[in-house]
């Protein structure tokens, strides 16, 4: 059986691989007013979802470990420059760079697990992340010029990762926190941008407004599975099963989007896809042996 946290790992990802899909529906939107709109609008599907299952007690815990905001506020700015970067790269026709931030963001994962969670890793999952490695800086090579995209995008990501790893809250509530502290903000931005004439919300058609509002709920779920998933599995495992998002994501760019994507990349890719191949064999066979 499907041990939890992958299952919801899996998931996670599934879902944040179709986001492009989603944002290119508002690209009309300036992408600094859809990340203060995703903002606003993933507090309230939050609070929703507290409501519902009437999980309030963290809150007053709050009061007596001020260090736990301040290690939410940290993980919440994070989040802000990753969704901004992300939403500004898929409507200005970069789904497929913004993919290979997330091909590197696992190899970041793994190498954070290992030299700071200190968490162990077999020969061939060494050689799977060694061939991935490979497979990057022949892409990075590939494009001749820096690829401040997809560092950005695997940088914020892998650090998030591991901060919310670590988190005194779990993940319902520690997503809840961040997005309290991003509402502020957001919100005031957002009335500034519609005082001064030039708000999205209030000038556009019903439909973006839907989707504007519906930019929470698509934030939220895939979050959260993931913040459960990292809090149940190992953070190198987190960092092979994020190769599900961005290969979505290329072939998203690639077939749908006709972005620009050569036979030489296609071998950078190749190289990253046959390393998790390597890297889930050896797990199925080294839980196989465990399980015996």
């Amino acid at each position: 059986m499907i041990n939890r946290g992958v299952f919801y790992g899996i998931l996670a990802y599934i879902l944040w691989g179709l986001l492009p899909l989603f944002w290119k529906s508002l690209q009309a939107v300036p992408a600094f007013q859809i990340l203060c709109h995703r903002m606003i609008w993933s507090l309230v599907c939050v609070l929703v979802v507290l409501i519902l299952r009437k999980q309030w007690s963290w809150i007053g815990r709050l009061q007596k470990a001020p260090g736990t905001v301040l290690h939410f506020l940290v993980t919440a700015a994070i989040l802000a420059v990753n969704w901004g970067t992300y939403i500004w790269a898929v409507n200005h026709e970069h789904i497929v760079e913004s993919s290979l931030g997330y091909f590197i963001n696992p190899l970041m994962n793994v190498l954070l697990g290992v030299f700071i969670l200190k968490e162990k890793m077999r020969r061939w999952q060494w050689i799977a992340v060694f061939v991935a490695a490979f497979g990057v800086l022949y892409l990075t090579l590939e494009y001749g010029r820096l690829p401040w995209i997809a560092l950005i995008l695997a940088t914020t990501f892998a650090f998030y990762g591991l901060l919310r790893k670590i988190a005194p809250l779990g993940a319902l509530e520690g997503f809840s926190l961040e997005a309290i502290l991003l509402f502020i903000p957001s919100l005031g931005l957002i009335l500034f941008f519609e005082v001064s004439g030039t708000g999205a919300f209030s000038h556009s058609p019903i439909t973006h407004k839907g989707l504007l509002i519906l930019s929470g709920p698509a934030t939220a779920l895939p979050l959260l599975l993931f913040s459960a998933a990292a809090r149940r599995i190992r953070l190198s495992t987190v960092g092979i099963l994020q190769y599900i998002a961005p290969t979505l994501q290329f072939v998203i760019g690639v077939w749908i989007y006709a972005e620009p994507f050569s036979m030489s990349r296609f071998v950078g890719f190749l190289f990253i896809w046959i390393a998790l191949i390597i890297y889930t064999i050896d797990g199925s066979a080294y839980h196989t042996m465990r399980n015996k």
